[in-house]
């Protein structure tokens, strides 16, 4: 806030000795005006477009020497140096590429500054120095309306993100334009990818419905990576990092560059292995990449394959309250007394699972400006997790014995998965006034579930594995899209988006009467979306958006009902109002949002009529809040980014039920105007960066998280404290003759050493006239450090 202020205050000064640059963005080979080129000048916030004459300007600018970059897809950035003393003109040629770009192949899917949608890109160069083998939410953690967690506590193994208080399940995922939300649970499970960000160039990360176009609708924000483009000289690096916990990593990575002009192959090896700061959350995770292709002038085919596999010990079942004070990296999982009466633990508590993905892409140029990408992917999923079940009943899962046996047993539950299909789209970029995509894409899901005995107290099936449930579903996925951005003017931009989709899901399920049997269940779906921006000056501009998307119900939503129990799917209103400014020396900017949610399912420990715990649908629910974010330049070694998220997150009427074990019936709870779970109402995240001298650069992060309530009833004795936790990040490269780069990173989590849970889970019963509620938290690591070597050739 005291950035907002201050900048009104310096905006109000008086410009003096302060120039423009301006200049006009031409193709090299025809001659023809480039409109839509990026110009950006390093070291400073600001930049401009180039219009529909291709001209652009920069104004009340310093004296000085600046580094300016023009950018525009398809074509050869240029960089050029110009020193203003005077009003300067600085005209540029770029050249087409000699290969159609990797860029292309995620057009369709992202926003840009025009589209009226809240996003953030996180670049190559970031995620370079960042990249210390967490997952990808802890890179993230510093963006606006961002809050992490880990399982394990240290950033290794399980973890999960959420954007604006909206879980997993709500944030559409893609990679290279390709869905990779599991089709059932709809959440994303980054254990299954470790390392991806070392074969990672770009990310988006977009807040509210976005520009989400295939898989599961954005009901929170959407997360677009882009793997590894291609480079023109052949490379080779080695990545080397340890840290606490006894956390390792090691990555290899090489590639050819382009071969005759047009061939490159780039791959990648990674291992992480950590104890975790939990007790015996261990994670053992392998991962590859692979990547070839043809990079023609008019065509590129590109195939990309990658594949991770984990192995880690269950911490899932978190830590009970109980024990935060005193046995706070406690795990529960596994435990069992032995015929002693020794408390022992199962060493193969295990979620083993591995996930190969398979990209073919194919771009085509089609005259000057069209682009046509098509691609085919193909998932396959198999694992499992490994449980042992102390004082069971056996009947549970031995079927054929006649009498209640209880006794310790042994199960796996399997996941075998396959995910397939292919999206396009026709890409249309003129050089004066629209951008068009039209596309669509078209997906099959097929899971098989199973269980498995492998170990019991009791004979069984002579000691072979016995599978005692199956349940089998079939998800398909359509949908076709048409995008715009028109600009009637110079200052003024349209953006529009309609998309129409349909989802049919087959599963085993149970009908009418409670039985089981094969249920199916089609929805149709449209989501219009649609923009405006207006550039008031070079400098100030806003934006006005809304969008409607609607989203399935998930597996468990369908498995755990009846015929005459099943949910609604949800919607969201989704409106946006937002205003940039960027000046040489500061960057600000405010985002309005009101998110208006109908049927949104929640959690309500209610029991349906065949007895599982389901979610409810919910009315009236919102979300509505304003995320500031701040960019100023101390000096010209020091910069200041910040942001903050302020929101309130309201159910209209909410009615919680709780097992009453003494009756056998349950007790509701009504709550008017209650908070959404894990929606804290404050975020705020800064980074301080100093880079005294060339290849050397040092940051502080501050991360602040207000309350999160564990459920719907709004209570603090059923909530996450608030916590402020601080980093500092350490790195050095130096190049030498027969090295690329040498660089060394250092970085220290939890700077101050707090004590605190970023997750949890509650429940509440009533057994012997006494009400209880429970409550189970995921601790985080206190303070703890990772190092990294890279080695660059």
């Amino acid at each position: 806030m005291c950035l907002f202020l201050w900048s009104f205050s310096a905006a109000a000064q008086t410009d003096n000795n302060r120039y423009t640059l301006t200049g006009t963005v031409t193709d090299a080979q025809s001659g023809e005006k480039i409109a839509g080129a990026v110009v950006q000048l390093r070291q400073t916030f600001i930049g401009a477009m180039t219009d529909a004459n291709g001209t652009y300007s920069i104004t009340k600018l310093k004296t000085g020497t600046y580094t300016a970059v023009f950018h525009m897809l398809g074509y050869t950035d240029e960089v050029r140096e110009v020193t203003l003393t005077k009003l300067t003109q600085l005209d540029v040629s770029l050249k087409p590429l000699t290969y159609v770009a990797d860029e292309v192949i995620v057009s369709a899917t992202r926003a840009d500054s025009k589209s009226g949608i809240a996003f953030t890109n996180v670049d190559r160069k970031t995620i370079e120095q960042q990249n210390t083998g967490q997952d990808v939410p802890y890179l993230l953690e510093t963006l606006p309306s961002v809050v992490v967690n880990s399982d394990a506590g240290a950033g290794v193994g399980y973890t999960g993100i959420r954007i604006r208080g909206t879980d997993a399940t709500r944030i559409n995922v893609s990679i290279n334009g390709i869905p990779v939300n599991d089709a059932e649970s709809q959440g994303m499970f980054w254990v299954d990818m470790p390392d991806l960000l070392s074969s990672t160039d770009n990310i988006q990360v977009q807040r509210g419905a976005g520009t989400s176009t295939n898989g599961a609708g954005a009901f929170g924000g959407t997360i677009n990576l882009q793997t590894s483009g291609v480079r023109e000289k052949a490379y080779s690096e080695v990545i080397a990092g340890y840290g606490s916990f006894n956390t390792q990593r090691v990555s290899f990575l090489l590639g050819t560059g382009l071969l005759d002009s047009c061939w490159a192959i780039d791959g990648r090896f990674s291992t992480i292995n950590s104890d975790g700061y939990i007790d015996r959350a261990s994670s053992d995770l392998r991962s590859w990449y692979l990547s070839g292709g043809y990079y023609g002038k008019n065509a590129t085919l590109k195939l990309v394959t990658f594949s991770g596999n984990e192995k880690t010990y269950q911490a899932w079942n978190g830590v009970p309250e109980s024990y935060l004070d005193t046995s706070r990296t406690f795990n529960p999982s596994g435990r069992y007394t032995d015929a002693n009466g020794n408390v022992r633990y199962y060493d193969n508590e295990v979620d083993n699972y591995r996930q190969d993905y398979y990209q073919l892409h194919y771009s085509q140029r089609l005259g000057e400006r069209w682009h046509l990408n098509t691609a085919l992917h193909y998932t396959r999923g198999y694992g499992y997790y490994e449980n042992f079940k102390e004082d069971a009943t056996l009947n549970d899962y031995i079927p054929f014995i006649d009498t209640v046996v209880y006794g310790d047993a042994v199960i796996r539950r399997w996941l075998d998965n396959h995910f397939y299909g292919m999206v396009w789209s026709a890409n249309y970029a003129s050089n004066k006034k629209l951008q068009l995509h039209i596309g669509g894409g078209a997906h099959q899901y097929r899971g098989a579930h199973f269980g498995e005995l492998i170990w019991s107290t009791y004979p069984f099936n002579d000691g072979q594995p016995f599978e005692y449930y199956r349940n089998d579903a079939v998800k398909n996925d359509a949908n076709i899209y048409t995008k715009a951005i028109y600009k009637p003017g110079s200052r003024l931009s349209l953006f529009g988006d309609l998309q129409y989709r349909y989802v049919g899901y087959n599963f085993d399920g149970f009908d009418a009467n409670g039985l089981p049997t094969n249920q199916d269940a089609t929805l149709l779906f449209f989501n219009p979306k649609a923009g405006i921006n207006f550039d008031i000056t070079d400098k100030h501009s806003v934006y006005l958006s809304g969008a409607v998307a609607n989203k399935e119900p998930n597996r468990d939503d369908y498995v755990q009902s009846t015929t005459l129990s099943r949910p609604k799917h949800e919607t969201l209103y989704d409106a946006e109002a937002g205003w940039k400014m960027r000046k040489q020396k500061l960057q600000l900017g405010a985002n309005l949002y009101y998110m208006l949610y109908k049927n949104q399912l929640v959690l309500t420990g209610k029991i349906n009529d065949v007895g599982a715990y389901t979610r409810t649908n919910v009315d009236h629910s919102y979300r509505a809040g304003v995320e500031l974010e701040a960019g100023v330049q101390l000096h010209r070694t020091l910069t200041l980014s910040a942001n903050t998220t302020l929101s309130t997150n309201k159910i209209k009427n909410y009615t919680e039920y709780a097992d009453n074990y003494d009756t056998g019936e349950q007790l509701g709870f009504f709550y008017p105007n209650t908070d959404i779970a894990f929606s804290p109402a404050t975020i705020a995240a800064g980074v301080l960066t100093w880079t005294p001298c060339k290849g050397f650069t040092l940051a502080v992060t501050e991360k602040y998280v207000s309350r999160q309530f564990l459920d719907n009833s709004g209570r603090t004795d059923r909530s996450i404290n608030p916590y402020a936790i601080t980093g500092l990040r350490a790195g050095y490269a130096v190049t030498f003759k027969n090295m690329r780069e040498l660089s060394i990173t250092g970085q220290v989590n939890n700077l101050l050493n707090k004590m605190y849970e970023a997750n949890g889970y509650t429940f509440s019963y009533q057994y012997g006239g006494n009400f209880t509620t429970e409550n189970y938290y995921f601790p985080q690591a206190g303070v703890h450090f990772m190092s990294m070597v890279t080695l660059k050739f």
